[in-house]
Protein backbone atom coordinates (compact mmCIF):
# COMPACT_ATOMS: atom_id res chain seq x y z
CA UNK A 1 0.00 0.00 0.00
CA UNK A 2 1.39 3.33 -0.89
CA UNK A 3 0.81 6.03 1.71
CA UNK A 4 0.81 9.41 1.77
CA UNK A 5 1.92 11.84 4.60
CA UNK A 6 -1.11 14.02 6.15
CA UNK A 7 -0.78 17.15 8.42
CA UNK A 8 -2.01 15.38 11.85
CA UNK A 9 -1.19 15.57 15.44
CA UNK A 10 -2.34 11.97 15.56
CA UNK A 11 -1.77 10.30 11.70
CA UNK A 12 1.11 10.22 10.25
CA UNK A 13 0.31 8.83 7.06
CA UNK A 14 -2.92 7.06 5.15
CA UNK A 15 -2.75 4.82 1.86
CA UNK A 16 -5.74 3.13 -0.10
CA UNK A 17 -5.89 -0.07 -1.91
CA UNK A 18 -9.13 0.57 -4.49
CA UNK A 19 -9.50 -3.15 -5.59
CA UNK A 20 -10.37 -3.97 -2.28
CA UNK A 21 -11.24 -1.30 -0.40
CA UNK A 22 -8.76 -0.91 2.56
CA UNK A 23 -7.62 2.27 3.98
CA UNK A 24 -4.26 2.19 5.89
CA UNK A 25 -3.65 4.47 8.22
CA UNK A 26 -0.56 4.93 10.20
CA UNK A 27 -0.02 6.57 13.50
CA UNK A 28 2.51 8.74 14.71
CA UNK A 29 4.36 6.71 17.36
CA UNK A 30 3.95 3.97 15.30
CA UNK A 31 1.06 1.89 14.88
CA UNK A 32 -0.49 0.68 11.29
CA UNK A 33 -3.95 -0.22 11.01
CA UNK A 34 -6.16 -1.18 8.25
CA UNK A 35 -9.48 -1.07 7.46
CA UNK A 36 -12.32 -2.88 5.33
CA UNK A 37 -14.77 -1.90 3.13
CA UNK A 38 -14.06 1.87 2.87
CA UNK A 39 -15.27 3.37 -0.11
CA UNK A 40 -13.23 5.23 -2.19
CA UNK A 41 -15.20 8.57 -1.10
CA UNK A 42 -14.45 8.42 2.37
CA UNK A 43 -11.05 7.94 1.67
CA UNK A 44 -11.47 11.14 -0.68
CA UNK A 45 -13.37 13.13 2.05
CA UNK A 46 -10.39 12.13 5.00
CA UNK A 47 -7.90 13.62 2.85
CA UNK A 48 -9.47 16.56 1.80
CA UNK A 49 -10.66 17.19 5.50
CA UNK A 50 -9.96 20.46 7.60
CA UNK A 51 -8.90 18.25 10.42
CA UNK A 52 -7.60 14.49 9.74
CA UNK A 53 -7.87 13.26 13.04
CA UNK A 54 -11.39 14.68 13.67
CA UNK A 55 -12.50 13.49 10.47
CA UNK A 56 -11.09 9.48 10.91
CA UNK A 57 -12.31 9.43 14.40
CA UNK A 58 -16.13 10.14 13.13
CA UNK A 59 -16.11 8.72 9.94
CA UNK A 60 -14.19 6.40 9.89
CA UNK A 61 -12.56 4.79 13.56
CA UNK A 62 -16.66 5.27 14.78
CA UNK A 63 -18.46 4.11 11.76
CA UNK A 64 -17.57 0.08 12.57
CA UNK A 65 -15.19 -0.70 9.73
CA UNK A 66 -13.63 -4.08 10.09
CA UNK A 67 -10.09 -3.00 11.67
CA UNK A 68 -7.32 -4.68 11.95
CA UNK A 69 -3.36 -4.12 13.49
CA UNK A 70 -0.67 -4.16 11.50
CA UNK A 71 2.10 -3.40 13.34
Amino acid sequence: MNYVRVRSSNIEAVGYEKDSQTLGVCFQGGGEYHYSSVPQRVYDSLLSASSIGRHFDRYIKNAGYPCRKIR
